[in-house]
């Protein structure tokens, strides 16, 4: 399974539960990523100095794989809501980082196809 690190946040199996249910969705739509290499990141920001609001934020890293550097963040007021954010963006990603790996696979078949034609025309 992906590792769940907690940062300047105390660890809790609700919390934990929740980030597996949301993640696991987005893995089960996209096969070749690979949830070993996965690091979830869940951190607070308070300032001691200032008084506002507590930052809170969720980073999504995969380590290896098709989707190798694939780094989103997301950061709210609630753990939650900046979950939600990080997972509808994530789709978003993941969608984009395919359709240009695939663009580009087909970019390169056509200029192999190219050079192999060029190549028969000069031995004929």
């Amino acid at each position: 399974m992906f590792s769940i690190v907690f940062k300047n946040i105390e660890k809790s199996e609700i919390t934990k539960d929740l980030v597996q249910e949301r993640i696991l969705t987005v893995v089960e739509r996209f096969p070749n990523l690979r949830p070993e290499k996965i690091t979830i990141t869940l951190s607070m920001e308070n300032s001691p100095t200032q008084a506002g609001p507590d930052v809170f934020t969720v980073k999504f890293q995969s380590r290896e794989g098709v989707y190798k550097g694939v780094i989103v963040q997301k950061s709210a007021s609630n753990l939650y809501v900046a979950l939600a954010d990080l997972v509808d963006h994530l789709l978003e990603r993941l969608n984009r980082f395919s359709d240009k790996a695939r663009v580009k696979r087909i970019h390169k078949n056509r200029a192999m196809k190219k050079k192999i034609e060029s190549v028969d025309e000069i031995a004929a």
